[in-house]
């Protein structure tokens, strides 16, 4: 074993095995779903940069986080040169810009690792460290909070942590075992330490499965139809489709109203507010008559507030109009999106950076939840529900949860499955059910389990009609956040360095 493992560290060996690491992690999520992977690639990449000299470790992990993004997010191709109309090679090599940048910060973590002998106590040291990284990634240079460990074991006993730890301590608890599972291996079982470990581990998610953080009102529910438009891509902002993109909508809500809830997508409306006054005013109208509130994306410009130029700030909004009531304006924008970063000396290089709708304002925080009937809804409009704190800011004063999307830039790939996968952690770790509006797939209704109740089919324009119930219930998780899980990665992190500058060791 030993003799092995010192072969896979040789320095041409370790970077390969760490890219194809790195890939491999992405069949652990949906749709794949092979969850050991999630606890075998990182425990190879712990085991890849044992004993390494620092610059080494650093290329190691690089190269880790390389096949992790580039396999994980190679969706972005659709992105940028189906609907960005980029050519097919400066799409690539901008997607490969993307998994350089990412894969970095897992070199910075292998340099870390290495250059302060953490290998010497991998059990208590590596875990921490990888998912500090994760956590990282959800804040550094407005974030990109993807491809997170703990999303790969919904549907498993570690689920049950997500109330209590959320994605992140799911994340840790997994990554502590699979680095117990290594230690045991390579000791033929007398590793005594990791064996207790991961027992603890695995034997805590079912005491945990025991215990419901969060129950439904069976009194308190409304009735909902979600319509989804599927409405193409590539049309979807041109004058000629607008309105075809109303009639659309206007004509497959006809029998929906009279539900306590209709929902459309994110920017269903193509239009910002004041041009589209006429049509909201006649769906207005239609959802009072029926006692429905209506929920629907769409462009919102603040024509109180002109720059000196005349132009207003625009928003990516989410509005309530009917039986409901309220406005709420997405808070992360998508970098090159949704805004351009350094704009003056990015916009029209390229196509890509010179699309309409690629200049909006970002909401603040603390916006109140939508009022649906007599129920507050949190909202998150697309990529916003993939920021773990953020949901659970907007979700601590609702009842329910309402998420609209276009996940129309992601074509036929992986991308809306590990979009919905992030839902479903969000609805397990708050408690609350989940309503997901999209506009060409995959809509979805979702409890406080995480368990999809009703969902429809992608790219089918068709309606999804369901019972979403409110929650009064608190979460540990949604109560305090991510610092629990931080304080306990810090201390593990903490009696690690301390156990190796005082001069002790293990196998791992």
């Amino acid at each position: 074993m030993i003799k092995l493992l010192s072969t896979l560290r040789g320095p041409w060996a370790a970077p390969v095995l760490a890219l194809l690491a790195g890939a491999v992690f992405v069949l652990s999520l949906s749709p794949f779903n092979v969850w050991g992977l999630a606890l075998l690639s990182p425990a190879l990449l712990a085991e890849l940069l044992h004993g390494q000299r620092p610059g080494r470790a650093a290329r190691i992990g690089w190269m880790y986080g390389i096949g992790l993004w580039a396999a994980g997010v190679w969706w972005l191709y659709i992105s940028v040169h189906d609907y960005g109309h980029t050519p097919a090679w400066l799409s690539v090599i901008m997607v490969g810009l993307v998994a350089l940048v990412m894969g970095s910060l897992t070199g910075l973590m292998g340099f870390l690792y290495r250059r302060f002998n953490l290998d010497r106590r991998a059990l208590l040291t590596f875990a921490p460290l990888f998912i500090g990284f994760e956590w990282m990634r959800s804040w550094l240079f407005t974030g990109f909070p993807w491809l997170y460990t703990g999303y790969a074991f919904l549907d498993t006993p570690l689920e049950h942590y997500a109330p209590l730890l959320g994605v992140f301590g799911v994340g840790l608890l997994a990554i502590v075992s699979a680095q117990s599972a290594a230690a045991l291996l390579k000791t033929g079982g007398r590793a005594w330490m990791a064996a207790i470990l991961a027992a603890l581990v695995w034997g805590g998610s079912f005491a945990l499965s025991q215990h419901v953080w969060s129950k439904p009102d069976l009194q308190r529910q409304l009735s909902l139809s979600i319509i989804q438009g599927n409405i193409p891509q590539d049309m979807k902002w041109q004058m000629e489709w607008r309105d075809k993109t109303l009639d659309i909508y206007r004509q497959w809500s006809k029998n929906e109203w009279g539900r306590d809830l209709v929902i459309w997508p994110e920017a269903a409306v193509p239009m910002f507010q004041y041009e589209a006054a006429e049509f909201l005013s006649e769906m207005e109208n239609n959802a009072l008559t029926a006692h429905s509130t209506l929920v629907t994306g769409i462009p919102f410009a603040d024509l109180r507030r002109l720059d000196k130029a005349g132009i207003p700030p625009f928003y990516n909004s989410v509005a309530a109009i009917g039986q409901g009531y309220g406005l709420y304006f997405k808070q992360r924008l998508v970098p090159f999106g949704e805004y351009i970063p350094f704009e003056s000396l990015l916009r029209n290089t390229i196509p890509f950076f010179s699309r309409d709708m690629s200049s909006f304002s970002a909401g603040t925080p603390g916006q109140m939840p939508l009022m649906v009937g007599n129920y507050r809804a949190g909202a998150a409009i697309c990529y916003e529900v993939a920021y773990p704190e953020l949901t659970r800011r907007n979700a601590t004063d609702a009842d329910f949860l309402i998420t609209v999307s276009n996940d129309g830039w992601f074509g036929h790939s992986i991308g809306p499955d590990q979009h919905l996968q992030m839902v479903r952690m969000r609805s397990l770790e708050t408690g609350k059910w989940f309503v997901r509006a999209t506009n060409n797939g995959i809509s979805a209704i979702i409890n406080e389990h995480g368990r999809i109740v009703a969902q429809v089919p992608q790219f089918k324009r068709t309606v999804l009609r369901g019972t979403v119930y409110m929650t009064s219930d608190k979460t540990p998780y949604l109560r305090w956040g991510y610092a629990p899980v931080m304080l306990l990665a810090g201390l593990m992190l903490a009696a690690g360095v301390w156990r190796v500058r005082s001069g002790q060791s293990d196998v791992l």
